[in-house]
């Protein structure tokens, strides 16, 4: 009888289990966007990205607002960055050209939010809870 209550017990808990692991694959992961790299020219700041889709399946449009904010921690510009389509577990490197800015002027990038964020079975709010940001330039990234 001792083993019949140790199964009967158990059976809730594997059907928790796998009802958390249903709803951990239903977010799907997460965005890994990196700033690379941030190169002047005398009339743009260009900034490249690696940005990788951690998401099983794959994002048909995304575009996110993007703030860029001066050495001294005042906003310079608020504009939209679009990563087109990412396939799932695949990095993909995005440039944009910044006019009219030196990326020496430049102190930090953050991600607001993700304007639009589409995909067959991805959560509207999955390309913005699931940003993970990070920089290999002098520039500092937060989302």
């Amino acid at each position: 009888m001792p083993r019949f209550r140790f199964a009967f017990l158990a059976v809730p808990l594997v059907l928790s289990a796998q009802i958390a692991c249903a709803q951990q694959s239903d977010t799907g992961g997460h965005i890994a966007v990196e700033l690379n790299a941030a190169e002047s020219s005398a009339e743009a700041c260009t900034l490249s990205f690696m940005i990788t889709n951690g998401m099983k399946t794959p994002v048909d449009k995304l575009v996110y607002e993007v703030a860029l904010f001066d050495k001294a921690g005042q906003v310079s510009r608020l504009t939209l960055f679009d990563f087109g389509t990412l396939p799932p577990e695949r990095p993909r490197v995005r440039q944009f050209a910044v006019p009219q800015i030196s990326c020496d002027d430049l102190g930090r990038v953050l991600f607001n939010g993700a304007s639009t964020c589409e995909g067959d079975g991805i959560a509207p709010d999955a390309c913005e809870t699931g940003l993970r940001p990070s920089s290999r330039a002098d520039i500092e990234v937060l989302g």
